[in-house]
């Protein structure tokens, strides 16, 4: 059985770990947000989008 979540989903439940659990405060987080927009729309988008897709098909990879 294979389960599958978005990468969002899953970087937001980081966020809001770091927020509750190590100290990250609310305004960092709003600034991890802000981050993650800002890099969405810029020339960098495509080469983290295939960088990402490529390391998730590498950990798909991997036979336990």
């Amino acid at each position: 059985m294979a389960l599958s979540i978005s990468a969002v989903v899953l970087l937001a439940i980081i966020v809001f770990l770091l927020v509750k659990k190590s100290g990250l405060k609310t305004g960092h987080m709003i600034v991890c947000v802000l981050l993650g927009f800002y890099l969405a729309s810029s020339s960098i988008a495509p080469t983290i989008n295939e960088l990402t897709t490529n390391v998730a098909g590498m950990i798909g990879d991997i036979k336990f």
